[in-house]
């Protein structure tokens, strides 16, 4: 749990009774490579900070879906749309390596926010970071061509281009996997 109380305290320096509070909430939990951590049609109940591990956010549709996000160690993730809302996700968390996460749930993370002062400071920054990312994101889709948008990604998130199969790369930056070979091959 020790990385967790380093990312809040990129934030915000917490106190020793502050921390034990937050941090008696989580709890450990570890998913297989390729298990599935939330299923499209459930409610997201946790938010969870990835110890290790790599997680794919995706639409189910054909053989692979359409991969739209990813999360990596040292960071929070969940469907974070179905956890603020209680309602069904409408996609799914994968985890694509055997992935070690703390999680906490949609009611004691609320018993965080109303009892501690930190709590709303951390949840607005984890929650304006979000934001940021899905905006730029968007941006990206709308503005520059695939073959710019596999460039900037290579550039931004060479760990996305190390650890993740090239058919979910693809599928994220919204081109066929024939398509990045051919895009991979006009750069090498």
């Amino acid at each position: 749990m020790g990385y967790i109380r380093e990312y809040y305290e990129q934030i915000v320096k917490l106190q020793e009774s502050e921390w034990e509070f937050i941090a008696g909430y989580f709890r450990k939990k570890v998913y297989a490579k390729n298990e599935i951590i939330t299923q499209q049609g459930d409610t997201e109940n946790f938010l969870s900070f990835i110890e290790s591990g790599l997680v794919r956010f995706y639409i189910p549709d054909d053989e692979y879906g359409y991969t739209f996000s990813f999360s990596f160690e040292k960071e929070f993730t969940c469907a974070y749309d179905s956890f603020l809302t209680q309602t069904p996700s409408e996609y799914e968390m994968q985890a694509l390596t055997e992935t070690v996460v703390w999680q906490i749930s949609y009611n004691d993370l609320q018993k965080i926010y109303s009892q501690t002062n930190v709590g709303n400071h951390l949840g607005r920054f984890a929650s304006e970071k979000l934001f940021l990312s899905k905006s730029k994101r968007e941006l990206s889709l709308l503005k520059l061509t695939a073959k710019e948008r596999y460039l900037k990604l290579f550039t931004e998130q060479p760990e996305l281009i190390r650890r993740v199969p090239l058919k979910y790369i693809a599928s994220y930056i919204g081109i066929t996997p024939q398509a990045l070979s051919r895009i991979r091959r006009q750069i090498n």
